[in-house]
């Protein structure tokens, strides 16, 4: 702050630095939306770790797409992820024009999370929907506290027998003022989601209202322990689009990705396919280019030949035709794996998180700006994949920006493809490859998130300067890194910031207009090879 001098003498006053270093934000995680055996819905959970998501989400489950796609992922170098399990709320409705059954079949009820009621005291509910907590989830109660004020306190602990996880707390209070009471300490747990009539004592166990069996926390030298189990859960009837989608307002389904702070690729193993009315692609592409980041769409299950996708794609009311399409990636075909649910038998996958992960590790080993594609973009643990392609078939369908897997002698299966969905040749498109695209999302979620301190900042020529030296130092890190093409900053990159493009007009409205301009590389898509044969020297 401006120092006012009242004595002769020497004053030190401290000016706040013009360098404010822009850091770029991660490009490699990804979020999963599908189903799964257990774990909380409608909640964007991140994890690092395949260990994580057995945590939060039970691990590999036969009917459940989003686990093979996340293992997929981490197998094949990915690291961050979100997931978002949703569930069934209801049952299909019945179309108008059905035939009326004999006997209408009873509808299966709603899912529903296992409850552990304690006798005489509060209901525990798990933590997310579904069968995994019924009679795995277990609960004791002892008295074993502290002496001041034993008569309102008690101790619980919590088990999963199917993670082995333990949560212990002691002295819970019934008093509901308490930091002790049973809503406050229960508020972190892994296991419990919600509770109801926290404030009641549970009631000492017995064998008429409890089951007596081994010790549910592995003490083997108690012989008689008294435990109650989970009861009550349901996992509902199959999930529909509207599930998958679900709403911006509750921010369920895929919205709930808006609570997340960033995402890179979305993935939606399971979901509603291309084709047909109740796709939900569209808006799942809409939601991508409002938060910077990519789709990487499945193919249709029932594309089993080039021609058919080929018909698909040209079809005008095809779901990833528009301009949206730059933020989105096809690939074909399906990859094949051993099931280790299924005794290890190869059944067909769809290939989205085994993609995902290839982009992370394209990223972390190149950098955004190189192509997740070529002989480095090996798939890691695909035995085979559905539709063996050829040249002249990986010739059909990439000028019409269809990302192809390959099976190459000698370098196994691998991705064949780094087009966009608006990287049809017909469309001349700026956004056609890929890796332009994910790095003009890169540049402009970090210039996003590295110029809010801009704002109220006075708009005249000393902010214009603080803006081109932070912007410049953010691009000329990336050049140097080897993300543009040029050989001087001059010819990579321009950051104009000055009273050429900022009005009086702009100003009186409190507008700053920065332009960011970058020459991005194109991938070496075909290679060729010319060869000629030379005369020898003749001889005079």
């Amino acid at each position: 702050m401006p120092i006012t001098p009242t004595f002769p003498g020497v004053y030190i006053d401290e000016l706040p630095s013009a360098v404010r270093t822009i850091t770029g934000v991660p490009t490699s995680v990804a979020a999963f939306v599908g189903t799964a055996p257990r774990g909380v819905t409608n909640v964007a959970v991140h994890i690092t770790s395949w260990e994580d998501y057995e945590q939060e989400f039970g691990g590999l489950d036969a009917a459940s797409d989003l686990s093979y796609a996340v293992w997929q992922f981490y197998q094949n170098g990915g690291s961050e992820a979100e997931i978002v399990r949703v569930f069934g709320t209801v049952a299909p409705p019945k179309t108008p024009d059905a035939e009326p059954a004999a006997e209408d079949p009873k509808p299966p009820p709603p899912a529903a999370a296992a409850k552990i009621v304690l006798p005489s005291g509060p209901t525990l509910h798990a933590r997310g929907e579904g069968f995994w907590a019924n009679g795995n989830l277990l609960a004791r109660v002892d008295y074993s506290t502290a002496a001041e004020g034993a008569d309102k306190l008690y101790n619980l602990t919590i088990r999963d027998k199917t993670s082995k996880v333990t949560e212990q707390y002691l002295n819970v209070s019934i008093d509901q003022k308490s930091p002790r009471s049973l809503g406050n300490v229960i508020a972190s747990s892994a296991l419990i989601g919600k509770v109801e009539n926290p404030g009641n004592r549970p009631a000492e166990h017995s064998s008429a209202d409890l089951g007596e069996g081994e010790d549910p926390f592995l003490d083997k030298d108690k012989k008689d322990v008294w435990y109650t189990a989970a009861s009550g859960g349901d996992n509902g009837p199959d999930p529909r689009p509207a599930d998958y989608l679900g709403d911006p307002g509750n921010q369920s389904g895929i919205y709930a990705l808006l609570k997340t702070d960033i995402f890179n690729m979305l993935c939606l193993p399971g979901a509603p396919g291309l084709i047909g009315a109740d796709n939900i692609l569209d808006k799942a592409l809409k939601l991508c280019v409002d938060r910077r980041a990519m789709l990487i769409a499945d193919p249709d299950p029932n594309w089993k030949t080039p021609a058919a996708v080929s018909t698909a794609v040209k079809d005008a009311g095809f779901v990833l035709n528009g301009e949206n399409g730059a933020n989105a990636a096809l690939y074909f075909p399906q990859i094949k794996q051993p099931d280790i649910k299924q005794e290890n038998r190869v059944r067909d996958f769809p290939p989205c998180g085994a993609i995902a992960g290839i982009w992370a590790r394209t990223d972390v080993r190149r950098g955004v700006w190189k192509a997740p594609a070529g002989t480095e973009a090996t798939l890691s643990g695909v035995s085979a994949l559905s539709v063996k392609l050829t040249d002249p078939q990986n010739g059909v369908l990439n000028p019409l920006g269809v990302n192809c897997l390959r099976g190459l002698p000698s370098v196994g299966n691998v991705v064949w493809g780094a087009r966009t969905q608006r990287g049809a040749d017909v469309l001349a498109n700026q956004w056609k490859y890929l890796p332009v695209r994910r790095l003009a999302l890169f540049v402009e979620e970090s210039l996003f998130r590295g110029t809010q301190w801009v704002v109220f900042e006075p708009n005249d020529e000393p902010l214009w300067a603080s803006i081109r030296l932070n912007v410049g130092a953010f691009m000329n890190t990336l050049f140097r890194q080897g993300a543009f093409q040029g050989r001087t900053p001059k010819d990579a990159y321009l950051v104009k910031c000055d009273a050429t493009n900022n009005p009086q007009n702009d100003i009186d409205r409190g507008i700053v207009n920065i332009l960011v301009g970058f020459a991005p590389l194109k991938p070496a898509e075909f290679v060729l090879i010319h060869i000629q044969q030379l005369a020898g020297q003749i001889q005079v």
